[in-house]
């Protein structure tokens, strides 16, 4: 026989365990909803990836599709305005733009600039225009070429900046920074002394 005292806690403990039950299945049910938050979330930021990724695949095919019908046009007077340079191509066809390049910091032109035209069969003919004179000045005529990033002309990162100075000193030289101190003192002992 059990006495009543020992039947309390018994109770007592299926009460905390039916309490606690009801708590993990509201823990359970708040922890269901905050998955399906985040997994809505998620999907939601795929979306917003892929529509990222088609405007930037939209953008660089606009961009290869405006350097197809653009030139790059060097040696350019400083003096000259848009409407000059597209007044000397005006014979080559229907021009959408001229750009003249500016120094960021002095506001003056660099001394190019970049002529689209609205068809990219009219590069062919503005490319006979190459060493033409223009304001006094030859004028260099190449079609645009389309910048890749990451590709740069010329040497790249790592490459050898400063080196082959000559024998001593320098990267590429023979001895390590600070030179050779050392010497040969002839016959005898202690024929090296590095400091």
């Amino acid at each position: 026989m059990s006495s009543p005292k020992a039947e309390k806690p018994f109770e007592e403990a299926q009460n905390h365990h039916e309490g606690t039950e009801g708590n993990d299945e509201e823990e359970i049910s708040a922890m269901k909803r905050r998955v399906a938050e985040m997994e809505e979330e998620a999907a939601k930021l795929r979306e917003m990836q892929a529509t990222l990724d088609q405007a930037h695949s939209d953008l660089s095919d606009n961009k290869e599709d405006v350097d197809s019908r653009s030139i790059f046009v060097g040696n350019v007077d400083y003096s000259a305005s848009p409407e000059e340079i597209q007044a000397h191509f005006h014979s080559c066809g229907s021009i959408n733009r001229v750009t003249i390049l500016l120094d960021k910091f002095t506001g003056q032109p660099k001394g190019y600039a970049y002529v689209e035209f609205t068809e990219p069969s009219l590069v062919a003919q503005a490319l006979v225009l190459n060493e033409s004179v223009f304001k006094g000045r030859n004028i260099k005529v190449v079609p645009k070429r389309t910048n890749v990033p990451g590709l740069s002309r010329g040497r790249g990162r790592g490459g050898l900046r400063g080196g082959g100075r000559g024998f001593h000193g320098g990267r590429g030289g023979g001895f390590p920074r600070g030179g050779y101190r050392g010497g040969y003192r002839g016959r005898g002992r202690g024929g090296f002394q590095p400091y």
